[in-house]
């Protein structure tokens, strides 16, 4: 892979349709967030950072996958999680509740988490590492 990655691009996309289809369906019903502002930057810095870093390889910090067979491997683990991660949205579309908070935020989580460490890519671990973390704790106390 180059400095683009195909692959990512089509994760992200997977995992962004359900989230805007549900924006838009949902734009007068919004529901009390989780108020710590630390927290709440900590979680946006690492989703923007990951959404970035899935798509765009940073030359000289992106070492590429550094095992054998594993692109097979990526694909196959991200697009397993990728399809739980729909089946998810599906069950739980009109339901809130711990179930539907803590799935549709640990599958992407460990999307970003397993990515970074097959590529072999430092940044995006780290923004995984921060994204995960304070995106699971907001899901949590929001319910």
């Amino acid at each position: 892979m180059s400095w683009f990655n195909y692959y990512g691009l089509i994760i992200m996309a997977i995992i962004m349709l359900p989230n805007i289809l549900y924006a838009v369906r949902q734009k007068e019903n919004t529901a009390t967030a989780y108020i710590n502002k630390a927290i709440t930057v900590a979680e946006q810095v690492g989703r923007y950072g990951c959404c970035v870093l899935m798509i765009f390889n940073i030359p000289y910090l992106y070492f590429n996958f550094w095992f054998k067979n594993a692109l097979t491997v990526y694909l196959s683990v991200n697009g397993g999680l990728c399809f739980a991660y729909l089946i998810f949205w599906i069950i739980c579309w009109n339901r809130n509740g711990k179930l539907k908070a803590l799935s549709l935020s640990i599958i992407p989580s460990i999307i970003f988490l397993f990515s970074g460490m097959v590529l072999a890519y430092i940044p995006l671990s780290v923004f995984a590492a921060v994204f995960s973390v304070s995106h699971i704790y907001i899901s949590y106390k929001t319910l």
